[in-house]
């Protein structure tokens, strides 16, 4: 049995500029919709906390 060669499929294979504009319109309908997450200063603090304890602390 061959394996295929998958590095050419999907949203990888397509052109930087269209895979820009596709995630764009999900970005736009997300908003739209009221479901896009932004951080704030606290959040973004709160998620580095959380990735460096995951860590334990090895990235300094």
């Amino acid at each position: 049995m061959t394996q295929q060669n998958t590095a050419n499929r999907g949203f990888a294979a397509m052109n930087p500029e269209k895979q820009r504009e596709i995630a764009s319109q999900g970005g736009k309908a997300a908003h739209a919709r009221g479901t896009s997450h932004e951080f704030d200063t606290n959040s973004a603090r709160k998620a580095g906390r959380k990735g460096d304890q995951a860590s334990n602390g090895r990235g300094r």
